[in-house]
């Protein structure tokens, strides 16, 4: 076998390959004899056929598998050899189109090869970790957050009209072209005005109604309704309003505590405390973590290559597009062309993840079955009812499994290299956090 570079451009390889046609044999007449012990044939018994026949047999279908096989052995010797690692899957395509049985096999390999990373001194790095501690005023306002969310209601005075937030117990019977539906009764229901937890336009046309009073709601099933047979229709709900009632919130006390879990309302601020200060570390540590890429794109400067920032920027392009077209659902629309500005971000992103990568290998980071098993639970958690099949299919698809262990392994890398810089600690107000957050939105 041949291998003769014909390009070496920047990161840009080439090579020509030549398996020989003693070679290909020689590999083909290899399976075979692999597969000879297992082979049945009439009139001899088993793994007693001749070669010969085997090879009449079989030989013209194994050439491409052993055609496949050899010129990949090919390749994995040559990366080895040269130490080379492909940034993409390399281009291979067979020269002789015109090849038959007893010719060598001419094939031509390219592809950019990922670049040097240069070292990195990381305790010449100096960052700032902003701290926010959990006030009285933030548990506070956190506490009564919570009372509202476990508001109850109580009757209004006789005779009051009900008013937006209100909750109105009605019985109620729907009915299609004057025909009772399945599903389209109730008695003594609850239903909060301005919750939409009814077909659109119901909840407002209860709005100004009073107890005892009577009300035909009309109102039309939505087209993508689930019930098909109502989808699209009009329907007419006879009402009976049984009382009107007002929100009220909460009290703030130990009996709220209990109803969150904690033994008495000193606990609870404790448990608000706790979250509110973990919500303020994780908001920190994105600002910090956006710093301290900051300083290693200034850092390091080395080639990239073309095929990835391409890549990365036209991902860069779509992924926006549909953020500014959220209507557009599919991905059945014309190519989005990337800009100057998305192969400038493309560029640092590319250059920032291979540096991480780098790093990650030489400090031996890894991504922990634990740590996996974790993030693919707070995923399964968006399908309730299909987690068993939502693991079946991250199990059955390494490229989820890839996009699941990507940001792990990242912030993996990120702990690492903080543990070795400088970094100084900040003591700033929530607004202060919050302003430093919105800025990294805007960038």
């Amino acid at each position: 076998m041949q291998v003769t570079e014909t390009l070496n451009e920047g990161l840009k390889r080439g090579y020509a390959i030549t398996v020989t046609a003693a070679e290909l044999d020689a590999k083909v007449n290899e399976k075979l004899v692999e597969a000879q012990p297992e082979v049945e044939m009439k009139g001899f018994r088993k793994g007693k056929v001749p070669m010969a026949l085997l090879k009449k047999q079989f030989g013209q279908r194994l050439i491409g598998e052993a055609m496949q096989e050899t010129i990949d052995g090919a390749m994995n010797k040559h990366f080895e050899e040269s130490g080379d690692r492909p940034a993409m899957q390399p281009d291979v395509k067979m020269t002789n189109e015109d090849w038959k049985e007893g010719d060598d096999v001419n094939v031509e390999m390219s592809y950019e090869a990922l670049p040097e990373i240069p070292e990195v001194d990381l305790s010449g790095v100096e960052l700032e970790k902003l701290v926010v501690k959990a006030d009285d005023a933030a548990v506070d306002e956190a506490l009564a957050n919570l009372a509202e969310t476990a508001q109850d209601f109580e009757a209004r005075e006789d005779g009051a009209a009900a008013e937006d937030g209100d909750q109105v117990v009605i019985d109620f019977v729907g009915k299609v072209d004057g025909e009772a539906f399945d599903g389209g009764a109730g008695d003594d229901y609850p239903l909060t005005l301005g919750s939409n937890s009814f077909i659109p336009g119901f909840e407002e046309q209860l709005v100004g109604t009073k107890a005892g009073e009577e009300k035909d709601v009309t109102v039309t099933f939505p087209e993508e309704y689930q019930a098909e047979h109502l989808a699209g229709k009009e329907a007419v709900f006879s009402c009976t309003v049984k009382e009107v009632k007002a929100p009220k919130a909460a009290e703030i006390n130990d009996e709220l505590a209990q109803k969150f879990g904690a033994e008495d309302l000193a606990g609870l601020k404790g448990q608000i405390s706790e979250r509110l200060e973990a919500e303020y570390a994780g908001a920190a540590r994105a600002v910090m973590k956006r710093g301290l890429l900051d300083k290693l794109d200034d850092l390091v400067s080395f080639d990239l290559p073309p095929s990835l920032v391409e890549a990365e920027a036209k991902q860069i392009a779509h992924q926006l597009w549909h953020e500014e077209n959220p209507e557009v659902q599919g991905h059945d629309h014309d190519e989005i062309e990337a800009t100057d500005e998305h192969n400038k971000l493309a560029e640092r992103r590319v250059r920032l993840g291979l540096l991480l990568a780098e790093l990650g290998q030489k400090a031996e980071v890894e991504v922990t079955d634990a740590e996996m098993t974790q993030a693919i639970m707070q995923q399964a958690r968006q399908y309730p009812g299909q987690e068993r099949q939502f693991f079946e299919f991250i199990q059955q698809n390494a490229q989820m499994q890839q996009q699941l262990r990507a940001p792990i392994f990242e912030d993996k890398v990120i702990d690492h290299i903080a543990e070795q810089a400088k970094v100084d600690e900040k003591e700033v107000s929530k607004d202060d956090l919050q302003a430093a957050v919105e800025a990294l939105e805007d960038e």
